[in-house]
């Protein structure tokens, strides 16, 4: 049997990763159509911050993950982008970016392009410059996604485990893919594996919907 202090503990920490995810700001998408665990969604426009390293699938998701939280904790220089030749008084030494979901993870050849959805409230124009060189930043614009939800670890097996199956349902779906497979996750790595929800998305036809 687990103890009471222990088990207050774990309580604790559940009701901390609850709050969490229930505070984090999730990038902004409709349903156009619901089968199961798949989902066709139209995503709103969106910037994300984003690395690309080498690596399997897992240890370049952790590798990137720390590069881009330091970036959002304040390694940037707050900058008027918008000037060719910013100026002392256009400079502020660092902004602190919520944290926001999914971080996603595409290949990108043989390697992983990792990012960070940015909050609702910052443009391509208002985001500080990162610090670290390797992070850029970039606009998606409005698409249409193919989508199937899952909890579980961060493995890899999942990843193409559910892949496999979203790729199959568009194919009985006689829907073609766009693009490469994304892989987003919206838990902090303190949540419960058995409570982490992780997604497989696939660009579909259909991204300029209203």
């Amino acid at each position: 049997m687990i103890d009471a202090p222990r088990l207050l503990t774990i309580a604790l920490v559940v009701a901390a990763s609850l709050g969490t995810a229930m505070a984090t700001e999730e990038a902004s998408y409709t349903v156009a159509a619901e089968d199961g665990d798949f989902e066709i969604r139209d995503y709103a426009p969106q910037v994300l911050a984003e690395i690309v390293v080498d690596g399997s699938l897992e240890d370049a998701g952790n590798t990137a993950f720390r590069r881009l939280f330091r970036y959002i904790s304040g390694a940037n220089a707050a900058t008027n982008r918008l000037a060719a030749t910013p100026s002392p008084s256009q400079t502020t030494p660092s902004v602190k970016i919520a944290m926001t979901a999914p971080v996603t993870q595409q290949a990108t050849g043989t390697q992983w392009a990792v990012g960070f959805t940015m909050p609702g409230t910052f443009t391509l124009e208002t985001l500080p410059t990162p610090n670290d060189p390797s992070i850029t930043l970039r606009e998606v614009p409005a698409r249409r996604m193919a989508a199937v939800r899952y909890t579980g670890t961060w493995s890899e097996a999942g990843y193409a485990r559910h892949r496999s199956a979203l790729e199959a349902w568009l194919l009985k779906q006689h829907l073609l893919a766009t693009g490469d497979p994304v892989w987003a996750r919206y838990d902090p790595p303190f949540m419960p594996w058995f409570w982490r929800r992780n997604e497989v998305l696939i660009p579909i036809p259909g991204e300029n919907v209203p």
